[in-house]
């Protein structure tokens, strides 16, 4: 009975391996080629296992893409992962401060955050929904803990839902930082006039501060 015990605790550690080896091949895979152009096979075969394996494992490619998005997005740093000389500056120093340090980001980790712009723009819609799901539950930039922490230092309102500023600033602040990375997903805002990066910057937290800042005498 205990060697039983024993096998079946090694086989599923065994298992746990080849997920992360295939989840680790799938990011690197899907980086390179998008989500359209990764190919289950040759996932397994830099693994090493069948391609069956994979579907067993995860269902599907989609099943597959998914893994690897959650395994990238949880690699990536929150909002109050800032220095926190940044932090004790605020909100909108904080906010500030990411912006000015998107590219320096990316460049340094460039194969998480190449899989976070797939998902956005290059899953399709079954790939889309259940991502959009793992983002309002698991909350990996820990943008609803930015946000109450700009409300409770007064810099943020506190008349609107929190969780509905938490939406609204991961939608437009993803959006902007992939137009300040990547000139195919600039509407022609910065990388036309490159000179007017840091205009644009401020030009666009003060936007945000428009809509979600607190009234000054609530500040």
């Amino acid at each position: 009975m205990t060697s039983g015990v024993s096998e079946g605790r090694a086989k599923r550690v065994d298992a746990a391996e080849r997920r992360d080896r295939v989840v680790d091949a799938a990011m690197r895979h899907f980086a390179e080629h998008g989500y359209r152009g990764g190919r289950v096979e040759d996932i397994a075969a830099d693994v090493g296992v069948a391609k069956g394996t994979v579907f067993l494992d995860f269902g599907s490619k989609e099943g597959l893409f998914l893994a690897a998005y959650q395994r990238a997005v949880s690699m990536l740093p929150a909002w109050l992962d800032a220095p926190e000389d940044v932090t004790a500056e605020g909100f909108w120093a904080t906010l500030d401060w990411w912006l000015e340090h998107t590219e320096d980001f990316v460049d340094r980790d460039p194969v998480p955050n190449r899989i976070a712009v797939i998902g956005r723009y290059d899953a399709g819609m079954g790939v889309r929904r259940p991502i959009d799901r793992f983002m309002r539950s698991e909350d990996p930039y820990g943008t609803l803990e930015f946000v109450e922490f700009g409300v409770r230092s007064g810099e943020v309102r506190d008349d609107v839902d929190p969780e509905m500023l938490a939406s609204t600033l991961d939608w437009v602040a993803e959006r902007f930082q992939d137009a300040l990375v990547s000139a195919d997903l600039d509407p022609g805002l910065i990388h036309r006039r490159p000179e007017r990066r840091e205009m644009r910057i401020k030009e666009f937290v003060e936007i945000l501060r428009h809509g979600i800042q607190s009234a000054p005498d609530e500040a």
